[in-house]
């Protein structure tokens, strides 16, 4: 039997298939943007090619397919969501709209206000108030908000957010209000605050609530098409959907909570690369996703990624827990330009997949980071994505002399230009997120995959002093490889703001123990899906006189333990000097909200392979290239390549789904499982690391000269 992870991005659609045995099966499919599940059938079409089999009989073997989706974030990026109106505690109606006073670039007095989901007339104020300790201070008045229903209804509203002030403390009045809205409003999506987000802080709750509102009438028609489609292939078991923390939940929870998807498809990748720092023993990663349309990073720290709390996703604030991943309009796609004063810009915006590049020959014209790769000769040709692809590169080399007509160059020089903006931009967004977690990025090992990520890794590395990186061998569909190694997860909070030295143990553990009860009722039903239940508890804290929290984990610290609160304490003043340098331990310290994560590990399948010891190497083709000038250099077959076995710079490595360029001083090696390890900017023969993890003896077998 079959397991299947699917990603869809905004080129390609990534499809990965891992048997009983732990081989792995590759696909890769163009997305279409008007249907998402449309490619997803047409790339399980290409997967079941790939293994000899029908696509019906593909589905017959697959006891779970995974799935990562960009339906949530394209909703949000596009403003194409559902007529969403919100019913909200009289006084608070404004709230979205005033955010928190902040802009994102305080001193641009030109900058335009952020979009805002809701307009300020369907949001209807209704009469009641509960207290921040649960009381109520104003009864809930009905009429209020029948009449609000009534308003709403003439509107044509398809989704409604129901925020009211304090629902964290006692969400009674959301509840009654739910029960209203679905009487009177029936087939109505119904997003309660109290439901989405309980938690203190009235932008975050109502924001994410709004988000929640917006975007799962869209999700949830996309998953029905989907189940549909895929019941009418032949497909009959469970899928899973990948969400933004990194872990999995049913089609029913992805749609209840849809804001938790915005981060679908980026997560994948972050899952794979915690498999990843498990099979290499590297545990500290910075990965680099680049695919078509943009670039994901991400930190990997002990194994384990980070998280945040505090997200903004095209302008509006998500406040669910997800994997810290910051994002960039940096892609294969994405479309360069010169702009006033001649200096150029690439991205964010892409050519996607329909036109796509100028070489893909369907109408693109205007110059892209792919075309540039192909004017500079990286890019096979006549083999690109296994030869369903044929490129035009004279189409490439007409987009790229307008560019060129505009900067006063050569077209090679407008091709090199393309090159050296679009790796600055990503190095940048590189070292943002390193420093922004406290790393530095000197002392981590790049991840690099995303089928176009391998011919600027490399070169990124150089820019930010970093002289690893790591390149395993479904490099191309890492996202949907990773989701394989993914596990059921819910997320839950509880506010109990509290000075720490006040607070109970007991109601510490009380409210803790209360979540888990909840996620293991949920968890249960995947029944012999999950091997194990893991439980994670974090507590957001801060010192007395900040406004703004930090996460800290209690991983080593046991609930039921005497000094509970002494260890939190401790706690939370070594992660604030982890994060920002200093602590101040006789400061007061305050807790905030307690969080809780369980996990429902599914039972595993091994998904790589060691590869064969293969010393005798010999390149499939030479290929002349741009490097500074025009040089051949070798070109290597990737599943060709035998553990241990070395390729020195500057060469070409090629599998079916991507390219990677080694530069001048590159040393590749292969590990046991068919990955590369790559030396970056070292000099031959300056001596073998002590982390090698080739599992063999090395042995150079080439080197490529210039």
């Amino acid at each position: 039997m079959y397991r299947i992870g699917i990603d869809i991005g905004g080129t390609f659609t990534d499809l990965a298939a891992v048997d009983e045995n732990g081989v792995v099966s590759i696909a890769k499919y163009p997305t279409t943007p008007s249907d998402q599940s449309l490619g997803l059938l047409e790339g399980l079409s290409a997967l079941a090619a790939e293994l000899d089999l029908s696509r019906s009989e593909l589905l017959a073997q697959t006891a779970l397919i995974i799935h990562g989706t960009t339906v949530a974030t394209n909703a949000l990026l596009e403003c194409k969501g559902a007529r969403v109106g919100m019913l909200v505690t009289d006084g608070f109606r404004d709230v979205i709209e005033q955010r928190e006073g902040l802009k994102p670039e305080r001193y641009n007095v030109r900058l335009p206000p952020a979009p805002v989901l809701v307009p300020r007339v369907l949001r209807l104020p209704v009469e009641e108030r509960i207290r921040y300790d649960g009381s109520e201070e104003i009864p809930l008045n009905e009429q209020s908000v029948r009449a609000g229903l009534d308003a709403l209804k003439r509107a044509g509203v398809e989704s409604v957010a129901v925020c009211c002030a304090h629902s964290y403390a006692n969400p009674a009045n959301e509840h009654r209000i739910g029960e209203l809205v679905a009487g009177g409003m029936p087939g109505v999506h119904i997003s309660l605050s109290s439901g989405v987000l309980p938690q203190i802080k009235e932008f975050e709750r109502f924001s994410t609530t709004v988000v929640n509102a917006f975007i799962a009438p869209v999700l949830s028609n996309y998953m029905k098409r989907l189940q549909r489609r895929l019941a009418q292939a032949g497909y009959e078991g469970e899928v899973l959907i990948m969400q933004s923390h990194g872990g999995l939940a049913t089609i029913e929870d992805s749609v209840k909570l849809g804001a938790g998807c915005v981060l679908s498809g980026p997560a994948g990748g972050i899952a794979g690369a915690c498999y990843a720092a498990d099979l290499t023993g590297i545990r500290d990663l910075i990965t680099f996703d680049m695919g078509g349309t943009s670039s994901d990073i991400a930190l990997i720290r002990d194994g384990e990624p980070c998280y945040s709390s505090d997200r903004t996703v095209a302008g509006t604030k998500v406040a669910l827990p997800s994997i810290d991943i910051h994002s960039i309009g940096a892609g294969g796609g994405s479309v360069a330009r010169v702009e006033i004063g001649g200096m150029m810009r690439v991205g964010p915006e892409s050519a996607d997949s329909d036109p796509g590049p100028a070489c893909y020959a369907r109408g693109g014209e205007r110059a892209t980071t792919t075309d540039a790769n192909v004017i500079l000769g990286y890019y096979d040709a006549a083999n690109f994505l296994d030869g369903k692809i044929s490129f035009d590169g004279a189409g490439a080399r007409r987009v790229m002399q307008g560019i060129a007509d505009e900067m006063g160059v050569e077209v090679i020089d407008a091709a090199t230009g393309i090159l050296r903006v679009i790796n600055t931009q990503m190095a940048e967004g590189i070292r943002l997120v390193a420093v922004r977690a406290g790393a530095d990025p000197l002392s981590y090992t790049l991840l690099s995959f995303g089928g176009a990520a391998g011919l600027h890794v490399t070169a990124i590395a150089r820019m930010l002093s970093i002289n690893r990186v790591i390149i395993p061998r479904s490099a191309s569909v890492l996202s949907a490889w990773g989701m394989l190694a993914t596990d059921l997860r819910y997320d839950y909070v509880r506010t109990a703001v509290s000075d720490a030295l006040s607070i109970e143990a007991d109601l510490v553990r009380t409210l803790f123990h209360e979540m888990e009860q909840e996620g293991h009722e949920r968890i249960s039903r995947a029944g012999d899906l999950i091997e194990r239940i893991d439980i994670v508890r974090s507590l957001d804290m801060r010192y007395g006189e900040q406004i703004f929290e930090i996460g800290v984990p209690l991983k080593n610290i046991h609930i039921s333990a005497d000094n509970l609160i002494e260890q939190v304490i401790a706690a939370f003043h070594s992660r604030h000097e982890e994060l920002y340098s200093y602590s101040i331990p006789e400061q007061e310290v305050v807790l905030v909200n307690l969080r809780l994560s369980v996990v429902g590990v599914m039972k595993a399948i091994a998904s790589e392979q060691p590869v064969a010891a293969v010393y005798e190497l010999q390149p499939k083709a030479q290929r002349r290239v741009f490097l500074d000038e025009w040089v051949d250099v070798p070109v290597y077959n990737m599943d060709g390549l035998g553990a241990g076995t070395r390729i020195s710079g500057p060469a070409i490595v090629e599998s079916r789904t991507t390219t990677i360029l080694l530069l001048d001083n590159d040393h590749a090696t292969v590990t046991a499982t068919g990955w590369l390890d790559i030396e970056v900017g070292k000099a031959a023969g300056s001596g073998e690391r002590d982390d090698d993890l080739s599992g063999a003896q090395l042995k150079v077998v080439g080197t490529a000269g210039g």
